[in-house]
């Protein structure tokens, strides 16, 4: 895997592993300043993740009028997803002296992606080569799921006010994907810091103040990957012979397929002694032994939690659908009990659902997650998407003012 350049990449102190099903790129893209009286350029490199396009073309701004100041300047993101190009265009002002503050933001999905020479970085680099954008010598490589976490956690600080205003509390982010999932925060006892295994602390420097992270993404527990462990298969390989996947998480009965990163597995429920919850969660219980860390002080940390872990709130009814909202952990476990009853006597509408519910319920009680502990689940805030890229962008925009101008 290449190193991506010192100059502008987030300076994390733990080993890069590729994130799985995930590609992620960095690419040197351009960060324009304005002054109000005249112009001047400058460019700075920003990282990718394969996140999956979303089709369509937005243009969002956060509620209230826009910051008047002395400067206005955009940062540019390429998010290289799995099935297409999303381009961000982020505006920010800033008053001298001041943390910027996010006026606007317009995307554009484009098919196919970048990500479709994922297995050969350097066409990549010959296609922004090719394009107005200042391309570096060392300017693609494989994005980590650390980089991913906090560049995210990035994200929420900043839309929630926590990184502008001194004092106020910073909140956490657990995110769970297809292939990994990551848990993000700003610890404050010495008892974590003291505790937590190597390769889960990071730190990263941002506007004049040193950050230092639990954070760590675990490769082969996001949803899809446990859903194949817990099914009994492996990663990347057909069953042998064609044989049946059997998993006691399954409706007993029910027999199906099953597609995972191309290829299709033949799926089946297990007639069993026990309530279809216990045998199920006995199961999961065997896949994550041993794989995740539990920390206790995530009880005393407030937390928001993305992706599945909102598709799922959201297709039980835990949360608004569109609204997003609250829950407590214990939530999930309520529903996946209901949800697996039900699969005892009846199809379900997704017969993954009692399986999917126990995993979520038990991943979070193994990282320490009590049953009272209260999640937030958005997708925005201040219509503003809670994804890595505009947390990655911000991070550049400090790293550039740092290099380049320490005047901004």
């Amino acid at each position: 895997m290449r190193k991506v350049p010192n100059n502008g990449n987030l300076r994390m102190t733990k080993v890069a592993y590729p994130l799985g099903l995930f590609v992620c790129l960095f690419i040197y893209i351009a960060y324009i300043k304005w002054h109000w009286a005249s112009a001047t350029q400058a460019f700075l490199s920003i990282p990718e993740v394969a996140t999956g396009a979303r089709g369509g073309q937005q243009s969002r701004s956060p509620p209230g009028p826009a910051a008047h100041g002395p400067e206005v300047f955009y940062g540019i993101m390429f998010d290289a997803g799995s099935t297409g190009t999303r381009v961000h265009i982020f505006q920010f002002s800033r008053q001298p002296g001041e943390t910027p503050t996010l006026t606007h933001e317009t995307f554009k999905a484009l098919k196919p992606g970048l990500s479709a020479y994922a297995d050969d970085v350097d066409k990549v680099k010959e296609v922004f080569e090719a394009s107005p954008f200042l391309v570096g010598d060392d300017c693609v490589s494989i994005m980590n799921g650390t980089d991913e976490g906090v560049a995210a956690w990035i994200t929420v600080n900043f839309l929630t006010g926590s990184l502008k205003t001194p004092g106020r509390s910073n909140v956490g982010m657990l995110d769970l994907g297809g292939g990994s999932t990551q848990i993000t925060f700003l610890p404050r006892f010495e008892g974590t810091l003291r505790t937590s295994p190597p390769g889960f602390l990071t730190s990263l420097q941002m506007f004049n103040r040193t950050y230092r992270f639990y954070s760590y993404s675990y490769l082969g527990l996001g949803l899809m990957s446990a859903r194949l462990a817990v099914l009994g298969g492996k990663e990347g390989k057909p069953a042998e012979d064609g044989a049946e996947l059997a998993s006691p998480c399954l409706s007993p009965g029910f027999r199906g397929e099953w597609e995972h990163a191309e290829v299709t597995y033949r799926v089946s429920g297990q007639e069993a002694a026990g309530s279809l919850y216990q045998l199920c969660a006995r199961r999961v219980s065997e896949i994550l032994r041993n794989k995740v860390h539990r920390t206790e002080e995530v009880k005393d940390v407030d937390f928001y939690a993305f992706s599945y872990y909102y598709d799922l709130a959201a297709n039980v009814g835990l949360i608004d659908a569109e609204k997003g909202g609250s829950l407590v952990v214990g939530d999930f476990e309520t529903a996946a009990k209901y949800v697996c009853r039900t699969a005892e006597t009846q199809p379900l509408r997704s017969p993954f659902l009692c399986l999917d519910l126990t995993y979520v319920s038990s991943l979070l009680h193994g990282l320490g997650f009590p049953g009272d502990k209260v999640l937030k689940l958005t997708r925005k805030i201040d219509n503003v998407e809670t994804s890595w890229a505009l947390g990655a962008t911000f991070h550049y925009i400090d790293s550039l003012s740092r290099q380049k101008s320490p005047t901004l």
